[in-house]
């Protein structure tokens, strides 16, 4: 047990009507990332509570009492409002919170002055395009996030080769990758030519790479891959290096997707919050600072 870390934060249970909670499952409703993820964090020393490091899972922690920092940073109070951000992120730029990192990180580009620790929900490559949430809300971003739920994102790739209709048949009925089968729940053709096919994807498992690697199965190899919807969220009015915050109707329509209601339309008035200034945040050539790229309203097109 880590010096000076209390003892009863390492009770299961605790007492009734206390006010513990499983550090990895804080971290979690903190934004920090997902539980599995945190708990990979905890053992690897990067957490700190009343600066002690813990490295034990199933530590306890008072958030009305105690300071826990991740990797350097103070966790803002449990009062902290939750923000929701939706980025057309560019080519080049990574989904990671590392702050080693040196190549341009999706969180730099969202200068909310108000964002505070935020990270991605889900990921995309480095050499993939398009729209990704950003949240300081864990319980959303695994609500959203989980398999379990299939909320479906729409990509637009470009294949090398002619894709003929018996390769989409197998795409749509599965095939097998490391971590079990998939399938494509649509393809749509756009555009079919001898040296490149242009399609419509859906998907609505999130593995890895999954676009890619379930066109690499079949033998073809996806040389542009741009997510153009989430759920109810389409690109439209948002240009590559945009953001802009979700609205509460958003949010909630994310959740009603999620669970398989029916969800409002999202972009309801889209146009006018676009005319009213959206922000830009092309991807630098090398990671910014914490004073760069101030939000700047702009006018719709």
């Amino acid at each position: 047990m880590p010096k000076n870390v209390p003892e009863k934060l390492h009770d299961d249970e605790g007492e009734p009507g206390d006010v513990l909670v499983r550090l990895n499952k804080y971290l979690a409703d903190r934004g920090v990332a997902s539980r599995r993820k945190c708990d990979e964090l905890i053992e690897k020393g990067h957490v700190m509570l009343d600066g002690v490091v813990v490295t034990q899972l199933g530590t306890k922690v008072d958030p009305t009492t105690q300071t826990v920092e991740v990797e350097g940073e103070v966790l803002k109070p449990e009062g902290v409002n939750k923000r929701y951000y939706l980025l057309n992120k560019p080519r080049g730029v990574v989904c990671t919170n590392e702050e080693r990192e040196l190549r341009p990180r999706a969180i730099d580009l969202i200068t909310d002055p108000k964002k505070g620790r935020i990270y991605t929900v889900g990921r995309l490559d480095e050499e993939s395009q398009g729209l990704i949430l950003l949240t300081n809300d864990g319980e959303f971003s695994n609500f959203i996030s989980h398999p379990r739920h299939g909320v479906p994102k729409t990509y637009w790739a470009k294949i090398r080769g002619r894709v003929d209709d018996e390769v989409i048949a197998e795409l749509k009925k599965g095939v097998f990758l490391s971590e079990g089968r998939t399938h494509a729940d649509e393809i749509h053709v756009e555009k079919r030519a001898t040296e490149s096919t242009a399609l419509s994807v859906t998907l609505r498992e999130g593995k890895n790479r999954e676009v890619r690697r379930m066109f690499a199965k079949v033998g073809f190899k996806v040389m542009q891959l741009r997510r153009v919807r989430i759920g109810n969220l389409t690109d439209r009015f948002l240009r590559e290096g945009d953001w802009r915050p979700l609205t509460r109707a958003e949010v909630e329509d994310l959740k009603a997707v999620a669970v398989g209601a029916t969800p409002v339309d999202s972009y309801r008035g889209a146009r006018t919050r676009y005319k009213k200034g959206f922000s830009k945040a092309r991807a630098p050539k090398r990671r910014p600072g914490p004073q760069s790229g101030a939000r700047r309203p702009r006018g719709g097109r």
